[in-house]
């Protein structure tokens, strides 16, 4: 268990912060909304849903009347929609991970699953060795900061070194460092490649998957091993623990077995409704898909902070120490206020102004352990987002704020 100091004292601090109104208090899922007719002496950041539904509900009887008077206008919308969709692909490329990130018929994004699925194990094809595995990464992409926050978590630094690839995805992917230069980003060493679609080749040249990070090389049988995020984090959590050198991080243990059926159980809802639900809000393609996808993100948000709210640690989404939850929590939240807010247009509340306990959460992790800030890079999120989704924002302007990107811990 890590050991993270302070944080009944923090915590007192949050709960002050709650009385003095600097955040707005959570009154859980049965929330209400304020009347649209208050618009005008509101701030902005407090125009927001306490329930999505509800909101979404009050606009559907003049949608429809609307619909009947507009079915030309709907058209000619769906067919600019239709030749934006193409521009975009094209402009990304048939082959890259992004065109391959379409809609479904009725709007709604749907992720493919990983294709390499090796586990590494003792007496198996690919055994716990130093120096076998390569990690290939993105810092933009917070599935593969997943694996990067639990190679730090697990002090895996000299036994699984890691490249990370540019944020700008072009027109063949993720591209390594020779061929967009970025700070940060780095040349692959191992295989040369130019970009990670080369390591998918490479292992399969048939492969017509998505070409994704995190990608675990062995150097060994020049294959991938894995591509799923949430394996590649239980394999570095137990696999590498014989030849882990610090004995307290040896130790750690972000899927103990007495708590892995709550991890699981949370695991779950919050994947489909944070972790893959920002996708969803941003990559619908329909409003109704959209208005369907954001009311999960922020229902599940929702449920997080009453999560928070009832216990007395707040450190931790589960019990009273660090776990894989909260690395896969993490990565989704540390976006959230940066990218998702504007880009994907989650825009009910902020995390900072909405959500004071996860707030406080966020930044406990971010400020007092180095496993969360060093990986961590707002250059390469946000860049990435913005300068690779041009059929979301086609003029690739990288907004500056939000003004700090986090907040500090004490305020």
């Amino acid at each position: 268990m890590l050991d993270l100091e302070g944080g009944n004292r923090l915590g007192a601090e949050v709960e002050s912060e709650i009385d003095r109104g600097v955040s707005p208090p959570y009154s859980g899922p049965e929330k209400h909304y304020k009347s649209r007719s208050r618009i005008g002496r509101l701030p902005i950041v407090f125009l927001l849903p306490r329930s999505a539904s509800k909101l979404f509900a009050s606009t559907s009887a003049s949608s429809a009347e609307e619909e009947s008077q507009s079915q030309f206008d709907a058209g000619e919308q769906e067919e600019e929609l239709k030749m934006s969709s193409q521009a975009a692909s094209r402009d990304v490329g048939h082959q890259t991970d992004i065109s391959r990130m379409q809609s479904e018929g009725d709007g709604t994004f749907k992720r493919k699953p990983s294709s390499f699925r090796n586990w590494i194990e003792k007496d198996g094809k690919f055994e716990p060795e130093k120096d076998r595995y390569h990690l290939y990464v993105s810092y933009a992409c917070p599935w593969a900061c997943r694996t990067l926050i639990t190679r730090k978590l697990k002090g895996l630094e000299k036994i699984i070194p890691f490249t990370a690839v540019s944020p700008r995805m072009g027109e063949h992917g993720w591209p390594f460092a020779n061929v967009d230069p970025f700070p940060a980003a780095g040349v692959d060493s191992i295989n040369h490649a130019e970009h990670i679609k080369d390591l998918y080749l490479k292992a399969d040249p048939n492969y017509s998957g998505r070409f994704t990070v995190p990608v675990l090389w062995d150097k060994k049988h020049q294959t991938i091993v894995n591509n799923e995020s949430s394996e590649i984090i239980r394999i570095f959590n137990a696999a590498f623990n014989d030849l882990i050198e610090d004995k307290q991080k040896r130790k750690v243990d972000i899927y103990p077995e007495g708590l892995r059926k709550e991890i699981d159980e949370l695991n779950e809802w919050v994947y489909d409704g944070i972790n893959n639900g920002v996708y969803k809000s941003g990559f619908a393609s329909t409003q109704a898909a959209y208005e369907k996808a954001v009311t999960q993100v922020f229902d599940s948000l929702d449920r997080v902070e009453k999560t928070f709210e009832a216990k007395k640690n707040k450190e931790f989404i589960i019990g009273d120490q660090l776990t894989e939850a909260d690395v896969r929590l993490f990565v989704t939240i540390v976006r959230f206020d940066p990218v998702y807010v504007g880009h994907f247009k989650c825009n009910f509340r902020t995390i900072r102004n909405g959500y004071p306990n996860i707030h406080y959460w966020l930044r406990k992790l971010y400020w007092t352990n180095p496993a969360f800030s060093t990986t961590t890079n707002f250059d390469h999120i946000k860049t990435h987002y913005y300068w690779s989704h041009p059929h979301i924002n086609p003029t690739r302007i990288v907004p500056v704020g939000p003004i700090p990107n986090i907040e500090p811990l004490h305020e």
